[in-house]
């Protein structure tokens, strides 16, 4: 457990039943090398979450696109459920957007750029705190479910295929790309971060009206995160290059019946639709974030940091 940080220390109740486990999911090469040296206390620090939360815990996990998000959420909902028998349900931001037909309309009532799926502004985020309620709220024999959204023809798909989930819940793993971001000052928002920027919102209408969905809305629901894991990605030309994988699996898993997926130039200037955030959060979250893992361009872990509050040796808030 070398990179694990002195200042988390684990209980030997909840490690010691993961010292003869190994995920059998099908799982990357690079995730499962480290798997002894930081999932394994990882597991191990939820459980102890778990255990310790008066309610149903709501944990964000936070990373630039392609950094491994997915993995990390189905493997702790795998790890949770064989050795301590969770139920841990994953909810996705991504299957939380609006529809095709909503960002459309967003696009027409505010800004062009609203078409495009990503950006604070285009999910569902009061239905997004009801779903938390009610997923804290879920009793032996209930069921609700979750939407699914597929991105490859950008819609969502019929409630026939959304995901099903039983109660009761132990746990809520919250992912996505903005999952914890903050607003920032109207003067951080004056200079174009691209050229989507520059030549489609030179007058920054578009960036200050996602900036407001944070300030206000987003805000409320990121709220009821009772912690917050960052996997920290190393810069923006590595979310560009795990992105267009990601593309590939898009169009190979597409659901929908309509492929509105993205050719290369497409691509590019889909990214830049997130770039001023991810910057932000790069800068942002670290001092904010629960525990920060460093994701290399290998998709490895470098390092772990918690809260700056335990590095500095003061008690958790």
């Amino acid at each position: 457990m070398a990179l694990w940080p002195d200042a988390l220390p684990l209980d030997d109740t909840t490690l010691t039943p993961l010292m003869s486990f190994r995920p059998s999911l099908d799982l990357p090469a690079p995730w499962l090398e480290q798997w002894e040296s930081v999932w394994r206390p990882l597991t191990a620090y939820m459980e102890m979450h778990i255990q310790h939360s008066e309610t149903v815990p709501i944990i964000g996990i936070h990373g630039g696109q392609g950094s491994g998000k997915s993995t990390l959420s189905r493997a702790l909902q795998h790890s949770l459920k064989q050795v301590f028998d969770r139920n841990v349900v994953i909810v996705s931001i991504d299957d939380l957007y609006l529809t095709h037909a909503d960002r459309q309309k967003l696009a027409n009532d505010i800004h062009p750029l609203l078409a495009t799926r990503g950006v604070p502004g285009t999910h569902e985020v009061e239905f997004g705190q009801r779903l938390f309620s009610r997923l804290r709220q879920l009793k032996t024999g209930e069921s609700l479910r979750i939407p699914a959204f597929d991105k490859a023809s950008d819609d969502r798909l019929p409630e026939s295929e959304w995901h099903q989930v039983n109660g009761p819940v132990d746990a809520v793993l919250f992912e996505g790309w903005c999952v914890g971001c903050e607003a920032v000052s109207d003067e951080q928002l004056v200079t174009p971060m691209n050229a989507l920027e520059a030549n489609e919102d030179a007058d920054g209408q578009w960036r200050r009206w996602v900036n407001e969905q944070l300030a206000t809305r987003y805000h409320d629901w990121f709220a009821m995160l009772d912690a917050l894991i960052m996997l920290k990605v190393p810069d923006m030309s590595a979310v560009t290059r795990w992105r267009t994988e990601q593309e590939e699996g898009n169009k190979a898993q597409a659901r929908g019946q309509t492929d509105r997926s993205l050719d290369d130039a497409a691509l590019e200037r889909f990214i830049q639709h997130y770039e001023r955030l991810t910057r932000q959060a790069l800068t942002r979250l670290p001092e904010i974030a629960t525990l920060v893992l460093d994701i290399n361009s290998a998709h490895q872990v470098d390092a772990i940091h918690p809260e700056p509050a335990l590095e500095k040796g003061q008690p958790s808030s």
